[in-house]
């Protein structure tokens, strides 16, 4: 036991300096599933490599820490997985609470910008007012959008740059339809606003009233999930515990109460769980859909 426990701690200092020295640019060759999460969660600075660094570290300190406790190897693995996951919880957990933030956000911003063109200003001119006069949350974002705009002059190069600063499907949708209403202008262009921002509004109040109404779902998986091992804990205290989980009989079901436990999760929260908005990403040639 001794020597694996030795080659597991090897092993995570390993990735942990790999995800340190390595270099961004090597590390990514595509949008990977953790990228997204990381591009949804606003957290610019993380990288993919980071992220597993901070899971293998965390994971490591919490089983050592659990084998100090309970001296049974076999919990101490389950603790070290669990809580090794707890940084792409967190991730996924700030991804929803921006995503709800921006989704609330985009039909005040749209709305402004549809009085900003009926007052008289250009479509450039009112999307680069909302770096002034939009939402908290977007203002950064349209900043960005200014910033280009006026170095470069243009409308679609700056739309760009928003798409990218808030890398939110929200957001790729809304500068699909300003790309579109900057085409059409004229009469028309308060028409397409109106209609769009009435769209973000419906959208937004529909999805919140089903979030609200299946989050008491994913709430009871956490708790049916989490019961059990917190009784464990416990009994992991007492001395008659420890033998019996010591024992092959006891690693072989705490390994198949582990297995259980994260499937009913995982079927819980996927029957409870809204899918996740497709991001419309803009390509010179063409357009093209990520999960």
């Amino acid at each position: 036991m001794g020597a694996i426990l030795g080659l597991g701690i090897g092993l995570g200092i390993i990735l942990v300096l790999l995800g340190v020295t390595t270099p961004a640019s090597t590390r990514l060759r595509g949008p990977s599933r953790w990228q997204r999460l990381i591009d949804r969660s606003g957290a610019s600075r993380v990288t993919p490599g980071g992220l597993l660094a901070t899971c293998v570290g965390v994971g490591l300190v919490a089983a050592l820490v659990a084998l100090v406790f309970t001296a049974v190897p076999i919990i101490a693995l389950i603790a070290g997985i669990a809580v090794g996951y707890a940084p792409v919880i967190t991730l996924r957990r700030r991804a929803a609470r921006r995503s709800r933030a921006l989704r609330a956000s985009w039909p005040d911003a749209v709305d402004t910008l549809a009085s900003a063109v009926k007052a008289g200003m250009s479509l450039p001119e009112a999307v680069a007012d909302l770096s002034q006069r939009g939402p908290e949350s977007l203002r950064p974002a349209f900043a960005a959008f200014t910033a280009e705009y006026r170095a470069t002059g243009s409308f679609a190069a700056a739309l760009t740059t928003l798409s990218e600063e808030l890398r939110d499907p929200v957001a790729d949708r809304v500068v699909a339809a300003l790309r579109i209403a900057r085409d059409v202008g004229g009469s028309d262009l308060g028409r397409v606003l109106g209609a769009l921002s009435s769209f973000l509004r419906a959208d937004a109040r529909t999805r919140g009233e089903i979030e609200a109404r299946q989050s008491w779902t994913v709430n009871a998986a956490r708790v049916a999930v989490a019961a059990p091992w917190v009784t464990l804990l416990l009994l992991s205290t007492r001395p008659e515990a420890v033998a019996a989980y010591s024992s092959t009989g006891g690693a072989i079901v705490l390994i198949g109460s582990a297995v259980l436990s994260v499937v009913a999760y995982r079927v819980m929260v996927s029957i409870g769980r809204l899918p996740d908005d497709p991001r419309i990403i803009k390509d010179p040639t063409r357009m093209s859909v990520s999960a």
